[in-house]
Order: structure tokens, then sequence, then C-alpha cells
């Protein structure tokens, strides 16, 4: 379960059906894999051990979204806890929850309540420790030290994630800093990871490749509670949630016996912000960092009385900053282009991962590429620029603090909208093939085109992109026709080519700085003025000599 979004898909999924409070047994445990897969989260492969139901219903259960078995051998009432396997009240808030900042409290208060050993395991005696905590005295300790809270990939592979709170902070930060150092005087960064893997998978009996798998499972379940963020190969602390991680770490976390243990985590752990005078603290540190850059923000009418009026105010200062923050993402995403690239080549040509010229490798988790599909091309538009509406406003999927796709945009409308100064362009992107790409595109594509037509009156354009356009699909974006309320019937301008066409020209356009919304307008207009003269087949071989002649333009203006 190294996805924990997946988590809420699944609970989504399970959330009032028949299998709901009855997930035990190998019928069971297929039937949910079998729930799971219609729902498109998991693939429908051979499972003959049928773990893939069981590793679902244990991961919830233990995160508190599922209420979990209690062992007899506590002597607490399962009644008292919750029926078994039946959603919790955090995992009602979870499937709730419309935000990312909604959903990201969700883990944080499961994330907070866990701890290890739990109350499910035989040993447990109260020296327990919460791995959430821990983790965070480590990155606050290490800002300490050096003003940086970074821990890296290979520190929390090799280190962090084989401590506990058994461990002196100091001795803790001072092995981190030691590697840091070693690492830094290392010929070959790479084979010095790998050197340290293999030490440590000698010294406690783990197979090397378990360090990365769990220290990777580590950094994006602390990134789902929304306090740490992505920096290089890395963590650091969101800087607007440093406050609320000193606030955090200063709160007790043993549970004063099991059935507070599961009381708690079934209900999800209460936070700092939960006190009005933790919450004003976190609060005052928002308004400050609102302030220094220069965002207006009005306290007058807003109510502090309470936590749940402060979390209100809060949530707005969070929002403000965070269209800061993604507005100066956009601005950086000319600059990575070559990033951009790679991840179209990951997902165009199937690759497991790209190797960046600088060293990073990159890759798609298989079951998010649907929802990187979407983000990949939302990022190539905000990298050719020229935007009239904001960056936030021409995406519909959610993004993490780091800019990272949170699953793929809702149905019911586009999964884009660039608004440019005398057009605008719908984006519409697809994995699926075959005939089924007709029956599952062709109606929602014109239908999101016509209504953004109809709400403009600004030239529209429709995108569509997928690695294979099939030719019903074609032959339908072709002819491009919709009646808007049976009455009025309009023609579409709807473009469709292939994941790898798109990628040769965006690369072209920035090998050769010739990158601009008026070349893409120029491209479109050239396909659509050949479609009435051509039937599918030919409107697709067409299309191609458009996108390769325009490609010999940029290559021809350049030199």
């Amino acid at each position: 379960m190294r996805s924990p979004f997946r988590l809420r898909d699944g609970l989504v999924a399970l959330y009032g059906s028949p299998l709901e409070g009855n997930l035990r047994g190998k019928e069971q445990d297929i039937a949910f894999r079998k729930l799971l897969g219609e729902h498109g989260i998991v693939a429908l492969g051979d499972d003959r051990t049928y773990s893939v139901g069981r590793k679902w219903r244990s991961a919830l259960s233990k995160l508190g979204f599922l209420y979990p078995e209690i062992p007899k051998s506590l002597g607490i009432d399962q009644a008292q806890i919750g029926e078994v396997d039946r959603i919790t009240a955090n995992g009602l808030r979870l499937i709730k929850a419309e935000t990312v900042s909604a959903m990201q409290e969700c883990f944080l208060r499961a994330l907070a309540a866990y701890v290890i050993p739990s109350a499910l395991e035989s040993d447990y005696d109260f020296t327990v420790f919460s791995p959430l905590q821990h983790i965070l005295r480590i990155m606050l300790g290490l800002e300490g030290a050096i003003g940086d809270s970074r821990i890296n990939f290979i520190e929390m592979a090799v280190i962090v994630q084989l401590t506990n709170n058994g461990d002196r902070l100091d001795d803790v930060i001072a092995r981190i800093l030691k590697l840091r150092e070693q690492r830094l005087a290392s010929a070959n960064k790479s084979k010095f990871d790998r050197s340290e893997r293999e030490r440590s998978a000698s010294m406690h009996g783990y197979k090397e490749q378990t360090f990365n798998d769990y220290a990777d499972t580590n950094f994006r379940y602390l990134k789902a509670a929304g306090l740490v963020q992505n920096a290089g190969r890395g963590i650091v602390l969101v800087p607007e949630k440093r406050v609320f991680a000193e606030q955090f770490v200063e709160q007790n976390r043993v549970p004063e016996s099991p059935a507070t243990y599961f009381a708690t985590l079934c209900e999800g752990a209460t936070l700092p912000t939960d006190n009005r005078d933790s919450a004003l603290i976190v609060l005052d540190d928002l308004l400050e960092r609102l302030k220094e850059r220069r965002i207006p923000f009005d306290l007058a009418a807003r109510s502090l009385d309470t936590p749940a009026d402060i979390g209100i105010v809060r949530c707005k200062a969070e929002e403000l900053l965070g269209e800061s923050n993604e507005e100066t993402y956009a601005d950086q995403q000319a600059a990575k282009w070559h990033e951009i690239v790679a991840y179209m080549s990951i997902i165009a040509d199937r690759l497991r991962s790209v190797t960046l010229p600088n060293g990073d490798q990159i890759q798609v988790p298989q079951a998010e590429a649907p929802a990187y599909f979407e983000w990949v091309l939302w990022r190539a538009f905000l990298a050719i620029d020229s935007l009239t509406n904001k960056p936030y406003e021409a995406r519909r999927f959610k993004v993490d603090q780091d800019f990272l796709p949170v699953g793929p945009a809702p149905g019911n409308g586009p999964d884009l909208v660039f608004e440019f100064a005398d057009f605008t362009l719908v984006v519409e992107v697809t994995l699926t093939q075959s005939s089924r790409q007709e029956a599952a595109e062709g109606e929602p594509v014109r239908r999101h085109v016509a209504t953004v037509m109809d709400g403009t009156s600004k030239p529209v354009y429709g995108l569509f992109i997928a690695n294979k356009i099939d030719i019903n699909t074609l032959d339908t974006f072709r002819r491009g026709d919709w009646f808007i309320n049976e009455e009025r019937r309009i023609r579409l301008n709807i473009v469709p080519v292939t994941l790898a066409q798109f990628r040769e020209f965006f690369e072209a356009s920035f090998s050769n700085n010739m990158a601009s919304v008026s070349r893409v307008r120029a491209l479109l207009d050239a396909c659509c003025s050949l479609r009435d003269q051509h039937e599918a087949a030919q409107w697709r071989h067409e299309i191609n000599g458009v996108v390769k002649e325009q490609i010999a333009q940029l290559a021809e203006q350049e030199d």
C-alpha cells in the first residue's frame, strides 16, 4: 500500500457495499479485490493467495479507517470500539473530504494516533512511540543543528526508519550528518548508496531492496499527512507547517490503555489545532507569512472564538499561501521542459523510469498513470505560458503540496481548460485504446468542448491526446457536431494527436527556443482545416504531416 491516497478510493468503493463489515475469509478476500478492481483501484490479474483483499483490509484497519478486530486477550468488548471492518468516524471523514487539505488532515489524525507496537501486537506493554512524532523530532532537531530540516532518501533508508524513541536524538542526528559527509566526499553517489544498503542488509538481515521500498513508503505517508514536502531526493518540513510540527512534538502520544488507543485510532487523534491557544499560535505564523508575501488577508468579521472558527480562518490562509506557491511553481515550468518531456516519454513509451541529466530518476506509478497523464499536460502548457487564467483554475485534478497529482480529474467536466488572450483550449487525455476509446471518450469530450464554447465568445479548441487514437474516435472528432438544446447545431474544433506527436512538437518548441501559444494555435488551425477534405484514415495521415511540418519549421527558424 505505497500510495496512501488510494486508500480513500478503496473506502469510497467499500462504503455502503455488502462487503462493509464482511471482509473476513477467502470468499470475502476475493470479493473485496474484485470490488477494488471494478472501481479501477487495483489490477485484476492473478492472485492465487488472495492477498490483495487482506492487505487492503489490514492497511485500512491499522490506520483506523476500518474498525479493527480486537484481540480477545485484551479483555475489551468489541462493541465498545465498533463493529469489525465497518468504516470508522475518521474513515467517513476521509470519504467525505473534498479538498486535499481535508484528506491530509484525516491521514494526519490517523498517523498521529498510530503507535508502535500497537495494541494489536502481543507484546504491547506501553513502551510505545509515535513514528510520526519521532520523524518530526528528528527533522526539527536537524533544523536546529544545521538550519535545514531535510532528510535525504538514503538517510531515511539506512538510518531514520531503523530508529525509535529509545535512540538519543543527538545520536541519530550525528549519524545522519556523518553519513551525509561521507556521501558528499564519495566520487560515485550511486555506488555509495548501494554500499550503504548492502551493509545495512547484512547487519539487519533484510534484502537490500527492502530499505528503498520502505523509505519510499515512509516518504509517501509523511507527505499524505501534509507536513513535509519534496526537496530533491529527500523531504523537508512544509514551511507553513513548521510551527504546527513544533506544537505536535510537545504533545504526549502514549495512550493510557489499549481501549484508549483503539478509540483514538478510529476517531482520529487530537491535534494541536484542536486547542484554541495552540491553534492561534499556528494561525499567527500563517498570517505573518501572508504579510511577508504581501498577500492581503482581512481578519475583520472573522470569528476566532473556538478552535473550529480558527480552523476555518487557518484553512483560508493556507489556501492563499498554496495558490501563491502554485503560481511560483507555474513560473518555473519553462525551465523544467526537459523533465516534462521525460515524463511524457514514460507514459508514451511505457517506460519504468527515466534518468534526468542531473542524475535524478523519475517514474510514474502504474496505478497513477491516468493522473500523471493529465498532470504532465498541465505542466506542459504552464511551461508554454501566456495563460490568462490561474494555474489552479486550469486543472480539475487535485495536487498535493509538491503539486503532484492526487488522483485524476473527476467526471462531468474537461480535464484541463487553458484560457489565452484570444482563444480557449480544452485538453482531454486518456489511456484507453481500441474501440472502447470512442465509447468512453467520444461523447464526453465533445460535450465538454461544447459546454465551454457555450460560455465564451472566444474561439474554443479541443485537444484530445492518447497513446493511440482509435479510428472511430478520430472520425467522431473529424465530424465534430454537437447540438445545444436540440436546436442549435455547432461545429467543434477537436484535434486528436498521440502523446508521442505532442511530445515531439513540445520538445522541438523548447529545444529551438520557439515555444509559444501562437504556434500551438497554428498547429490546431492547420489540422482543423484539413478534416473536411479527407476521411478519417487520411485525416490521421494529414495530422501527422502537419506535426512534422511544424517541427521542421521550428528547426528552420532557429537556424
